[in-house]
């Protein structure tokens, strides 16, 4: 490889961050949780789930403190599309089909009201957020699969939502068929979580970051304790980590992860397409746009190319998504990139309620397969509800101890089970490179002895070796060269070089090892 090949592809692979953690950076980071706290509820995440149901029970008059590993809000939540609506690509004929028409308008109506108090909640608090209604569509290409998006119109439809079928969008291209819903919206989500974090804070909430949930112990009071050695004693505790970091009903059986691309770059008011998109085809691709800069310009954001942690080459598919982009939408000066991480359940519906089927006042919030904004939305209402003892006309739709639907789903959930235990096994298997064959700026999984490292080289040339094994459930890491990080094909566990967790469900960082 040549000296300029080596560049580009240096070039390619490196991430830019995140457009709406760049343009919203907040507040200098709050202290970590230092000394033993007493509070009425203890929310473990401070992503839009988290935030969003610490948010709503300090309205309701209880004391609530939110732990984050991290930063609030940088995340998932952090690294999404950003799209605001009930429209989830083609679920609506699939829940008619697999549940009930009443579970299709439970599910339609429940995303909707969670919507609509985001809107309430910009109004009231008067967010500048950059919210814009627009319309939201599901389209394919495709002739062979329009019978399928009529369906998902007349289900969703059915459902309650203002749906149509058409065959005219805003699109640069022809499609074959859509649905339509309007009266959807698109917002800016970090500058939208800041705002109702300050809030949260002025009305007598916590929020502690920087604080690594290490342990949970059910009882009354429940007990949190933390990597800085302070516990939490709560009346209730709600897991809000996108991935579960406690797992006391194998909810990890029932979930997979999945990594997906975002490109951006502006473009001119005349290249806007005027609605949010999304096609199940070409490896998904989500279109949308987001006020930018002076003269009407707009930001364009494509998102697709979904792949499991760990596997694939992710430079290479940020080319493929940077090239559809540029066939699309010519000219576009594609300035940033990022990557986000989602979540499905073996069953379609997110799980959201308690934790596990002895819980008594623990809960979960995940499982939101690719629309955690409206989704931990209605978390956040829908737990309030069951804390404080309301009744919700959809809790047992979300209920994560529902056996039903994950037995008549048992074949999603053997295959993902054996896509797990394929990478346990194979990836042991797997011959392992010499290490003087990984480059400046790249990692590899060597062989030492019995044992498999994980070695990154820098760019100076320097090695640091890691244990290859993930301090979740022990599968091998593989490297993903694009955002340097090691990631778990498992369960999505992701590690910084220096093994540092950026991403559950592991909660303790890769251990270190001599070459």
């Amino acid at each position: 490889m040549s000296e300029q090949q080596q560049e580009q592809r240096h070039a390619r692979r490196r991430v830019s961050g995140s457009y709406w953690v760049e343009t919203a950076p907040g507040p200098p980071p709050r202290p970590a949780l230092t000394e033993d706290l007493d509070v009425d509820v203890a929310v473990i995440g401070a992503g839009v789930a988290g935030l969003s149901t610490a948010y709503e029970l300090t309205r309701a008059g209880l004391g609530v403190a939110v732990l984050e590993a991290r930063r609030v809000a940088q995340g998932v939540t952090g690294h999404t599309t950003a799209k605001l609506t009930a429209l989830h690509t083609l679920i609506y004929d699939k829940l008619r089909r697999t549940r009930d028409a009443q579970a299709a308008r439970l599910y339609a109506r429940s995303q909707s009201e969670a919507i609509e108090r985001a809107a309430e909640l910009v109004d009231e608090l008067e967010i500048d957020c950059d919210w814009e209604p627009r319309s939201a569509y599901t389209y394919v290409r495709d002739a062979s699969r329009v019978e399928e998006v009529r369906a998902e119109a007349d289900a969703a439809r059915e459902a309650g939502l203002p749906a149509k079928f058409v065959t005219e969008t805003g699109l640069p291209f022809p499609v074959a068929g859509a649905v339509r819903v309007a009266d959807q919206a698109q917002f800016h989500p970090r500058k939208y979580l800041l705002a109702l974090t300050a809030d949260l804070l002025e009305r007598g909430g916590r929020l502690y970051e920087g604080t690594l949930v290490r342990g949970l112990t059910e009882g009354e009071p429940c007990r949190v304790t933390t990597q800085t050695g302070a516990t939490v004693r709560a009346r209730h505790v709600v897991v809000a980590t996108h991935y579960p970091v406690f797992d006391r009903a194998l909810l990890f059986a029932r979930l997979s992860p999945r990594r997906e691309l975002v490109v951006a770059g502006p473009v001119g008011a005349g290249q806007d397409p005027e609605g949010m998109y999304i096609t199940p085809e070409e490896n998904t691709r989500s279109v949308r746009t987001a006020p930018y800069g002076e003269d009407g310009q707009r930001l364009l954001i494509v998102t697709g190319e979904h792949f499991t942690p760990g596997t694939g080459d992710t430079p290479a598919r940020f080319d493929h998504l940077s090239a559809w982009a540029r066939e699309h939408f010519p000219g576009v000066d594609l300035t940033l990139s990022w990557a986000t991480q989602d979540i499905d359940p073996t069953d379609t519906v997110p799980m959201v309620g308690p934790l596990h089927p002895g819980a008594r006042n623990t809960y979960v919030a995940t499982g939101f397969g690719g629309w955690g904004l409206s989704g931990g939305m209605m978390a956040g209402r829908l737990l309030t509800a069951l804390i404080t003892g309301r009744d919700c006309p959809w809790q047992e739709l979300y209920d994560p101890r529902r056996l039903r639907t994950a037995v008549r789903q048992a074949p999603t959930f053997l295959k993902t089970q054996a896509e797990v235990a394929r990478h346990f096994v194979g990836d042991r298997l797997r011959p392992a490179p010499p290490v003087e064959s990984v480059p400046p700026g790249e990692g590899a999984v060597v062989r030492a002895g019995t044992d498999r490292l994980a070695v990154y080289r820098d760019e100076a040339g320097t090695l640091h070796a890691l244990s290859a094994r993930c301090t979740h459930l022990g599968c091998l890491v593989a490297f993903n060269s694009a955002e340097r990080a090691w990631e778990c094909p498992c369960h999505g566990s992701r590690f910084g070089v220096d093994g540092e967790v950026l991403q559950g469900p592991a909660t303790r960082p890769l251990e270190r090892r001599e070459l």
